[in-house]
């Protein structure tokens, strides 16, 4: 598995009336949320294995804070959850409204591809809706991203540079200013085909499905 950090963790909605204390690690965030939101819906270690494809000997260390999981990894798992990739980096919010400061965005960064995943949107109760603004070094790519279940779609915004998608069998170029829509049922995957770095908005809408 290739090495990842998470960093900056946003505080959660229990911790609202402490501000004062530190956040805790994005590690123990994410075992935490993995962990709750599996057993709220009734799964063993066994069964959301096999639901997500991912080992239950990872998913346990990922439980107990002793791995992160790699990207395409930490999808299995959410899709297999029925939440949102960045519902699994920080706890739910209760406020409508949100000042979230970049420095206290969920970060994911592959220290092996130096892909970095940054977490923008707030997790709301009953939404669907992600947004993340990735950045890939040149000739740098995500990993093949498993597929969603249908009715969830993403949209791509290409801030700058150039992005080979690769959707189910069909590919497409996105340069600078280009945006690309597609409905996420199938496997998909992004590399930088440009000689810079590329930056990108991803946003996924999942409330489809409710």
């Amino acid at each position: 598995m290739k090495p990842i950090r998470l960093t900056m963790p946003v505080a959660s909605a229990a911790h609202s009336k402490r501000r004062q204390a530190r956040p805790k690690p994005q590690t123990e965030v994410l075992a935490e949320e993995i962990r709750f939101h599996r057993k709220q819906l009734g799964l063993s270690l066994e069964a959301l294995a096999e639901l997500s494809g991912v080992s239950k000997s990872m998913i346990s260390k990922v439980e107990r804070a002793e791995a992160v999981p790699s990207t395409t990894v930490l999808s299995r798992l959410a899709e297999a959850l029925g939440v949102t990739f960045s519902r699994l980096m920080s706890p739910a919010a209760e406020r409508e409204v949100l000042h979230i400061p970049g420095s206290r965005q969920p970060i994911l960064r592959d220290e092996a591809s130096g892909f970095q995943r940054r977490c923008l949107s707030p997790v709301l109760p009953g939404r669907g809706i992600d947004w993340v603004l990735n950045t890939l070094p040149p000739k740098a790519t995500t990993g093949e991203f498993v597929a969603h279940r249908r009715g969830v779609s993403e949209y791509i915004y290409v801030l700058k540079g150039k992005l080979s998608a690769s959707i189910g069998q069909r590919s497409f170029v996105v340069a600078e200013g280009d945006s690309l829509y597609f409905e996420a049922d199938a496997g998909h995957s992004f590399t930088n085909v440009g000689p810079g770095r590329c930056e990108y908005f991803l946003v996924i809408d999942a409330s489809g499905l409710r």
